[in-house]
């Protein structure tokens, strides 16, 4: 594939960064953009000169010329739109999560296998720096194996009061939650056995958005490596930074540790407030994107072009879902749960 032809399905915050990172890439034409709101749909059009606009995925699947599909909707919707697209043999980058059920991440699988059609889910903290670097050391082999780790990631309470008109319909699990867990099982390299989470209701609820707080969740991996997931959105907005983000990985002959919110490198102060400014996952250099969620969008396309694995395989994705759809469950029972793969 020489050049790309890509659509892209939402146009909202992030699916308008699609389209920057894809106007930005020399072999990318953005040909197609779809919304159910149509001028939403058409102000993207205008700006990046889009001939193809669409309110109905399913028109947009059988007669746009894209070559590859973006998904940018919520995350609970990924699945009939992801299916749509690839019957009519275009390939798919999925927003995180892949789907929010079992029975829609096997039916994507399928279609996808089905239908000879490529597909990554944007599971984009591979793509961070420190932890790219992490991972890199532990396949090293100077740290030994990975034993056991801890990981928290977690959100100021105005993610999900401003920025996500749709958070009541969804959870923290799957908006950074699924980052977690991917890149700890990148870490270990094995699959999630079983799962205890607990979660905590209130905060939220009293700031008009029905979902809960937060998460803590033990994960057990198959050859029995143990892991800690802290995932939250009620971080007080006065943080510094919309990110919590600390991870460790204890090893048999080493550890390594990260902070990538509170990361040092940069702080700026105000009368009124300190800030710690991101230079890791959606920044500007001389006006160009830059940072680990606009790379691995731009790898899907040079993956696409280069016919090489895409860096996140469509079976992780699709246990990440599995894991986490594990953990809401245990979470209401209030006991250990394990993860089915079939």
């Amino acid at each position: 594939m020489e050049r790309v032809k890509i659509g892209i399905v939402g146009t909202g915050g992030w699916g308008s960064i699609h389209a920057s990172i894809y106007e930005e890439h020399p072999l990318v034409d953005i040909v197609a953009v779809c919304d159910l709101e149509l001028d939403k749909a058409q102000a993207l059009a205008e700006k990046f000169n889009v001939p193809e606009v669409y309110t109905d995925y399913k028109q947009m699947a059988a007669e746009s010329s894209c070559d590859a599909v973006a998904i940018a909707t919520p995350d609970f919707l990924h699945a009939d739109i992801s299916i749509a697209f690839a019957e009519k043999g275009k390939h798919l980058l999925v927003e995180k999560p892949l789907a929010t059920t079992r029975e829609d991440a096997f039916a994507i699988e399928e279609a996808v296998k089905r239908n000879n059609v490529r597909c990554m889910v944007d599971l984009h903290n591979r793509w961070n720096a420190p932890f790219n670097v992490a991972k890199q050391q532990l396949e090293s082999g100077v740290l030994g194996e990975p034993y056991t780790a801890y990981i928290r990631l977690s959100d100021e309470k105005w993610v999900a009061t401003e920025l996500l008109p749709w958070a009541a319909e969804s959870s923290i699990l799957w908006f950074l939650g699924s980052h977690s867990l991917d890149a700890i099982c990148w870490f270990f390299q094995d699959e999630v056995k079983r799962v205890y989470s607990l979660k905590r209701h209130g905060i939220m609820k009293e700031l008009g958005v029905d979902t809960p707080d937060i998460y803590l969740t033990t994960v057990e991996f198959a050859r029995g490596g143990i892991a800690h997931m802290e995932n939250g959105w009620i971080t007080p907005n006065g943080n510094g930074n919309a990110n919590d983000f600390k991870c460790s990985v204890l090893c048999t002959k080493g550890q390594v540790s990260i902070d990538a919110s509170s990361h040092n490198l940069i702080r700026v102060v105000t009368e009124d407030k300190a800030i710690t400014p991101d230079i890791l996952v959606t920044h500007r250099v001389f006006e160009r994107y830059k940072g680990l969620s606009y790379e691995s969008i731009r790898d899907f396309i040079d993956r696409l072009i280069d016919g090489k694995p895409f860096r996140v395989s469509l079976e992780e994705a699709r246990n990440v879902t599995l894991a986490i759809v594990a953990m809401l469950e245990s979470a209401e029972k209030q006991m250990p749960v394990d993860v089915r793969y079939d």
